[in-house]
């Protein structure tokens, strides 16, 4: 194996990835996966109830004994950057050739709107922070109520609509609701309400290209930029924007805790909520279960990230003992925040208190941490400082390992040819720009709450289809390409474990995906899942006359278009077949609450 490869584009030839990591800097460039938890904290505790911080919990012990399966694959292809969908795939071309570009297809759509819904956040936090829109009881609020107390009476229309609305209210708590409200849409500032244009897409969402629009774009430009200048830079600052932002995560995790302050009724008597975002306790029906593996289905897009650490082989100075420290330690680090920061959250605030728009929309989450420490202004707004620098920890992960995973699908013949190219950086500069493009996109539509986690649910639904596909390659690769070195080697019980956690996620998938606010979010992803295969059949029958292009299987011991033998027999097309079968008759029993 090249320890050290050419750095600089020969002519008629592209760049290479250059060999500039250890296992550390592959773990500070997957650091950005612990602030993910920050995304759907609200929406998760919304959905579940007080099961919240428990939901947490399971899914990230999934995901961290999920990461043994990824960490042998890994191992095998030493050669290969992309991530764990990558080094899948491979698995899967023997039996069909469609499903392997399906899998890296399906981890892209997943890790790729990170930065659209990071930025998307970030843009909102700047808002806020410049452009803020008033309390109802600030004295800006009540300034103007004063001043304009006349323009509502007792007998003007909207009184008598209000009343009619809110049965009960006497005429003088009317006006005081409606001046109130006056107040508050007078003192907003004219760019929180701007929009240059805003239209629905059929069978998707509304785009709205407003300021969070523009402000998200710009933000994504500098990440880009960084990146630009290669892996080594990346991981270089990553590492600071690591340090600053995770110690003081994990102390105001920690915090609530030592001090006192977890209310043991918070974190008692867990039961699903009667519906989504409601604060009254349900029971374990059939709708309550459905809310709680919508919980788990969305939990996993968060806390199964840290895979990302081994997107990085290729770029590993020595991959053989490199790569499977990343994944383990990056599971560790994932495995006290995703437990101790939900816990803090919930055991202060309570579910009430967890249901805040701003916590559900992620745009209150500093202010809600400086709660947990009791911090004043100074250092609350210290906090939304931090949140911004935690956005971009996580915006600087997704664009790095799903570039990479465009970059290395083209360069195996899976995904369109232009974007198997590098900078002299050994940067993936065309696959960054298809990231951008595309965010851009998914950015118009996570400008409001209900787009955001439309975007949310519907790219979950790829990650869950590769996961599937991954944890069974596992299987498949050690019956087929048993003979391949493994620098690190799962027990094979654990392998087995990981096949049958497979199984439960098509459990989360079906049950889960309508429960964010879209019935159709299965379908949608479904479909989006499947625009990969005309293009792969574009790529590979048309552009590449049929054959993978030469050095694609190298790492299993292949060469030409020799797949090797099917050991696996009928096996792969039986678990895909009770996977579709799980999916669909989960989604066919589990219903929302009525």
């Amino acid at each position: 194996m090249t320890d050290v490869v050419d750095a600089g584009i020969s002519a008629g030839t592209e760049g290479k990835l250059i060999r500039a990591l250890d296992w550390k800097g592959a773990f500070w460039v997957a650091a950005g996966v612990p602030p993910l938890v920050l995304f759907s904290i609200g929406g998760i505790a919304g959905t579940t109830g007080k099961l919240a911080f428990v939901v947490w919990i399971i899914s990230m012990i999934m995901g961290f004994l999920q990461s043994f399966t990824y960490a042998e694959i890994a191992g095998m292809f030493g050669n290969k950057s992309g991530g764990a969908s990558v080094y899948g795939a491979t698995a899967w071309l023997r039996y069909s050739k469609f499903i392997a570009p399906l899998s890296v297809w399906c981890n892209w759509f997943a890790w790729s709107p990170v930065l659209s819904l990071g930025c998307a956040i970030a843009a909102g936090y700047i808002l806020n922070a410049f452009f803020p829109i008033p309390a109802a009881d600030s004295q800006a609020a009540l300034d103007w109520i004063a001043a304009h107390a006349a323009s509502i009476t007792a007998d003007s229309p909207r009184v008598a609509e209000y009343i009619t609305a809110h049965a009960g209210t006497a005429p003088d708590d009317a006006i005081k609701a409606l001046l109130s409200t006056d107040a508050v849409a007078a003192l907003t500032p004219a760019v929180r309400n701007w929009s240059l244009a805003s239209f629905s897409i059929p069978f998707l969402a509304t785009a709205n290209i407003n300021a969070t629009f523009f402000i998200g774009g710009i933000l994504m430009l500098i990440i880009f930029a960084i990146q630009h200048r290669g892996i080594s830079e990346t991981a270089s600052v990553q590492k600071w924007l690591a340090i600053i932002v995770l110690v003081p995560l994990l102390l105001i995790g920690i915090y609530p805790i030592l001090s006192g302050q977890i209310v043991a009724a918070n974190v008692t008597g867990l039961l699903p909520p009667t519906a989504a975002y409601s604060d009254a306790d349900g029971t374990w029906s059939n709708g309550g279960w459905t809310l709680f593996l919508g919980g788990l289905y969305i939990a996993a897009w968060s806390t199964y990230g840290f895979e990302t650490a081994v997107c990085y082989t290729r770029e590993l100075k020595n991959p053989k003992t490199d790569t499977f420290k990343a994944i383990f330690y990056s599971g560790l680090a994932c495995c006290l925040f995703f437990f101790l920061v939900p816990f803090a959250f919930q055991g202060v605030l309570g579910h009430a208190g967890m249901l805040a728009p701003g916590i559900v929309d992620g745009t209150g989450v500093a202010e809600a941490l400086g709660g947990l420490i009791g911090a004043g202004r100074i250092i609350t707004q210290l906090l939304v400082v931090l949140m911004i620098m935690a956005l971009f920890l996580a915006i600087m992960t997704a664009m790095a390992g799903s570039s990479r995973t465009l970059y290395q699908g083209a360069k195996d013949g899976w995904l369109p040819k232009y974007l198997d190219h590098v900078n002299e950086n050994g940067a993936p500069t065309r696959a960054m720009w298809t990231d951008f493009g595309f965010n851009l996109f998914l950015l118009a539509i996570a400008s409001d709450v209900g787009g955001y986690f439309f975007v949310l649910a519907v790219s979950n639904v790829g990650y869950i289809i590769f996961n599937f596909l991954n944890l069974n390659s596992g299987w498949i690769h050690r019956m087929d390409s048993g003979h391949i070195e493994r620098p690190w080697k799962a027990p094979s019980w654990l392998i087995g474990l990981n096949t049958v956690l497979a199984f439960v996620n098509a459990l989360f998938l079906g049950a889960g995906a309508k429960v964010w606010g879209y019935a159709n979010a299965l379908w949608v992803g479904f479909a989006f899942a499947a625009v990969i295969l005309p293009v792969f059949a574009y790529r590979h029958y048309v552009r590449d006359g049929g054959k993978f292009p030469a050095g694609a299987m190298d790492d299993l011991g292949l060469t030409g278009q020799d797949l090797g033998t099917k050991k696996a027999g009928v096996l792969p097309y039986v678990a895909l077949a009770g996977g579709l079968a799980i999916v669909l008759i989960a989604n066919w029993i589990f219903q929302l609450p009525a």
